[in-house]
């Protein structure tokens, strides 16, 4: 056994040193390295893997995608916040920017039919995974997904709870603060440090996706998902826009392929609905015999 130096004597206070110093930390137990900017590949390698062993080790077959806006809330929510909005104005009646708040205030309260309507759906797909799969732990197919956020998010998330089925969280970090909604089952919440590997996710199990009025984020995985589908990546995944209306101002998809820069089977690629049941019962019909994920 090799003799450690006297504590007051140079060789102690270099041994010390050597001790502490971060070359001599076992690599994995290193954060500056693995935080480091030479070992984002590493961490990228980290962030495919760990959620996949997850999701195999819990039995999850397949998935349904829910994306929507983070910011919708449910009719109570709405309700208060709009009479929050409308009380501010009171006090203030000609601020422009609070009269534009209680405009806004009055679009979330229409708009919480959304929330309900993404609740439903989730409750439907939960229950026809659970029922049908006969899962000892429940829910192995028609898994939801969601960006476990607030929002559709929750409300999908939501729906699957209250049936008593798990559902899926995928999170992101982000400049702001954003915590997961607490309807996700905990075992299958993941935190994400990359946009890309969380899309990877995503897609990775998916066989039907459903996505309801949103924002930036909601149109960038409505193209993404709409691009794997044109060029055959997810075969016939079903993809779905509820809220028909809201869809077609939003996006003028025939004016594409007027203009040939898509072609018309493309709009085939696309399924309008208003309505949870029917918008699980065209997932259902399309999910029958379920693909292998790629």
């Amino acid at each position: 056994m090799t003799q450690l130096p006297k504590p007051s004597t140079p060789e102690r206070a270099n041994l010390d040193a050597i001790l502490n110093s971060p070359t001599y930390r076992i690599a994995h137990e290193d954060p500056d390295l693995l935080n480091s900017n030479a070992m984002r590949g590493v961490r990228m390698l980290l962030e495919i893997t760990k959620p996949d062993l997850y999701l195999e080790t819990a039995g999850i077959e397949s998935t349904i995608i829910v994306f929507g806006g983070a910011r919708i809330v449910d009719k109570d929510a709405a309700a208060a916040k709009l009479a929050q909005a409308e009380q501010r104005l009171s006090a203030t009646p000609g601020s422009s920017a609070l009269n534009r708040q209680v405009i806004h205030a009055k679009q979330l309260v229409d708009l919480s039919r959304f929330y309900d309507a993404a609740r439903e759906f989730a409750a439907l797909a939960s229950q026809h995974g659970q029922a049908d799969k006969g899962q000892s732990h429940g829910c192995a197919s028609h898994v939801i997904v969601t960006g476990g956020g607030p929002g559709i998010m929750e409300a999908a998330n939501r729906g699957a709870f209250e049936a008593g089925c798990r559902s899926i969280g995928l999170n992101i970090t982000l400049p702001f603060e954003q915590h997961p909604n607490p309807f996700i089952t905990p075992d299958l919440c993941f935190k994400f440090n990359y946009f890309s590997l969380r899309k990877f996710h995503f897609v990775m199990r998916s066989i039907g996706a459903i996505l309801f009025p949103g924002g930036f984020g909601t149109l960038d995985e409505l193209f993404e998902l709409l691009t794997l589908r044109q060029v055959g990546t997810k075969g016939s995944m079903p993809i779905v826009l509820f809220g028909t209306e809201f869809w077609r101002r939003l996006v003028d998809f025939d004016y594409l392929a007027e203009m040939g820069l898509i072609s018309d089977d493309d709009l085939d690629l696309i399924h309008f609905s208003d309505s949870a049941k029917e918008a699980w019962d065209f997932i259902h019909s399309r999910t029958q015999a379920e693909p292998e994920a790629s």
